[in-house]
């Protein structure tokens, strides 16, 4: 099974080094020095990956057979893919690979269906489960504990516990600052002299 485990960033320096955007939990795996890749578009690799370092806070990669800066900036945009065995599972158990999510369920606590992980989104801030709705429309959930506490890929499930307004619009608190103002019936009397008048 093929991951996207990467995208190609800009040029870094005039030795052939490029910024990635990092997509797997596993970077020191799958981006480890002498992994070969297979790109998106194919013409682009396979690549083969010669050395890496995390230079403030971003991880350059450098390929073998990209000697320079003119070469490092031909592969902006491409996608890096590594081949996974599909029984293959993440060390950590709270962790799963986007195939794993893709096609369960999700539903409410109470079991009602919200839809059908459809697709994982990974933004720079935090990761989106594309939620497809039984008529068709997608819903961006946020992938974090507080609003997906569960994931049984034995049910072939997942469970959202979702703020009011995520998955139906029209359900959403709409804090507004006029509420919270003092109207005049609320204002305090003011003293004897204080409004004016002697």
């Amino acid at each position: 099974m093929q991951l996207v485990v990467a995208r190609i960033g800009r040029a870094h320096g005039i030795r052939g080094q490029v910024s990635v955007e990092v997509r797997t939990d596993e970077p020191e795996l799958r981006l480890a020095p002498g992994a070969v890749l297979a790109t998106d578009p194919p013409s682009a690799g396979p690549l083969t990956i010669a050395a890496g370092k995390v230079h403030s806070g971003r991880l350059l990669l450098s390929f073998e057979g990209v000697p320079d800066r003119t070469a490092a900036e031909a592969l902006r945009n491409v996608l890096l893919i590594a081949e996974v065995d599909p029984e293959e599972l993440p060390d950590d158990p709270e962790e799963f690979y986007d195939h794993q999510l893709v096609g369960l369920d999700a539903v409410l606590a109470d079991g009602t269906l919200v839809g059908e992980v459809h697709e994982i989104a990974h933004l720079p801030s935090q990761d989106l489960l594309i939620v497809r709705r039984p008529d068709g429309r997608e819903v961006m959930v946020p992938f974090v504990e507080e609003i997906v506490p569960e994931i049984d890929l034995a049910e072939q499930r997942l469970v959202l516990t979702p703020p009011p307004g995520l998955i139906e619009p029209d359900e959403a608190e709409v804090a507004s600052a006029r509420d919270a103002a003092p109207t005049a019936a609320d204002a305090p009397d003011a003293p004897d002299g204080a409004d004016g008048t002697s």
